[in-house]
């Protein structure tokens, strides 16, 4: 079979030919060929021993040492093809091959053989900037920025929210957490991650959203009570919850002003869904479950180092318990009955010491249910609806374990609602009433 020569190859052959005849120095073949001196005579040699073939590098028409094998390119081609592993970028399919399917190959190859088999990496086209990149925090735990997103995680055509928290000098998650819809209480547990994991951090940078700040119609709804309190403006219960950690919490302007969050959601619903697919995860409980081994791999693979060693995160002291300071808290007066209402439902304290008239603190959460505290002593409260008729034949305990899953039911309702579509949680005793109704 002929063998065929490129001009380079030609160009060379020629130049070395004349360097042997004695047409040109060595010096002259190096400085044509841009080669050192050494290289010219080796050339030589070559060519005197092997003719035109001898200025052919000694590895051309051999396969590399480091080429693929037919056989794994055509595994990885078989595996790429899967439901499992086709909506991957080929960055996240070679890690997810060597942690699944123990294979090992470095991305150049890996691209080509994607490539030439028809693949395209998936990507996510940017748009073109027309803002400056904000230059991360220099410490960790000085600004953690807050959002939520909502997408059909497990392919089923019912979306779920994803609740989250990022440090902004590391760009690690420190919480995360499913839910139906952005609510409250989607928040609150991520919050609860944070503090259980990192601590106290020192800002918190959400959107404007009403689960962190009240709507203007909320602020000019203040009682005159407390406006003669000093208070100028509504809070939610998550922004009570923020100033009892004295945590500064500030509102994004613009979607890109916590543009950092935002590409973290790309990166987040690019790997997420593959992963929660591999898992079989189909429901909200299984991938909550799963959320601490992704955030894990996550800040392995793309958490940075932060300009400054110093942690900002502070501990939660001991005596603060997280089940009543993540919790709704409500100022309530007592009537003459001896009843409270939140939300058009009344409320028995399982008491008969406490005076009517009496002012009482409400905490709710799905940790605790609803616990009445009066004179630092706390207490049970059932809706009055659920009252039996007669209490013959009923223990107390077993009265307070028959609507204790009545009034988480309701508590959780309140704390689950939609954002979007219902006005935020206030403390203020002037909040907007809404009808809860559940069977």
């Amino acid at each position: 079979m002929e063998t065929l020569y490129n001009m380079n190859e030609i160009n060379r052959y020629t130049i070395i030919t004349k360097s042997l005849e004695g047409e040109i120095t060595v010096s002259e073949a190096a400085k044509r060929l841009r080669l050192s001196e050494r290289q010219i005579k080796r050339l030589r040699k070559r060519v005197i021993s092997e003719g035109i073939d001898g200025i052919r590098h000694g590895n051309k028409g051999h396969p590399s040492s480091g080429s693929v094998p037919e056989e794994m390119k055509q595994q990885i081609i078989g595996l790429k093809e899967l439901d499992c592993y086709e909506e991957t970028n080929f960055t996240h399919f070679r890690e997810l091959l060597a942690e699944r399917e123990e294979i090992y190959i470095s991305y150049t190859p890996l691209y080509n053989i994607l490539k030439a088999s028809g693949h395209i990496s998936k990507k996510k086209h940017r748009s073109k900037k027309t803002h400056r990149l904000r230059a991360r925090r220099a410490y960790f735990g000085e600004l953690i920025q807050a959002d939520a997103t909502t997408h059909d995680w497990f392919g089923t055509g019912d979306k779920a929210t994803l609740h989250g928290f990022v440090d902004d000098a590391t760009g690690k998650p420190v919480g995360l957490y499913f839910c139906e819809h952005e609510c409250l209480f989607g928040y609150l547990e991520v919050t609860r991650q944070m503090l259980g994991t990192y601590g106290i951090p020192e800002e918190l940078y959400p959107d404007q959203h009403s689960i962190f700040f009240p709507t203007s119609k909320q602020n000019s709804a203040l009682t005159i009570e407390e406006q003669l309190a000093g208070k100028t403006s509504a809070k939610t219960q998550f922004g009570a919850i923020m100033d009892r950690l004295g945590i500064d919490m500030h509102p994004a302007p613009t979607a890109e002003a916590k543009g950092r969050i935002e590409r973290f959601w790309n990166t987040v619903q690019d790997r997420l869904m593959v992963e929660m697919k591999l898992e079989g995860i189909k429901t909200i409980e299984e991938a909550n479950a799963y959320l601490p081994k992704f955030i894990e791999k996550y800040n392995k693979r793309f958490a940075v180092m932060p300009n400054e060693k110093e942690n900002k995160f502070i501990p939660v002291p001991d005596y603060i318990g997280l089940d009543y300071l993540l919790a709704m808290k409500f100022e309530r007066k007592l009537d003459r009955a001896g009843t409270f209402s939140i939300k058009n439902k009344k409320f028995q304290v399982l008491n008969n010491k406490i005076l009517p008239n009496a002012n009482i603190t409400i905490y709710m959460s799905n940790k605790i249910g609803i616990k009445v505290i009066y004179k630092d002593k706390r207490y049970d409260a059932v809706c009055i609806e659920d009252l039996p008729s007669s209490y013959k034949n009923l223990t107390f305990n077993k009265f307070c374990k028959e609507h204790s899953a009545h009034t988480l039911k309701f508590v959780s309702l309140l704390m689950s609602y939609d954002a979007k579509q219902h006005n935020p949680l206030l403390t203020s005793s002037q909040e907007k009433e809404c009808k809860v109704t559940f069977s």
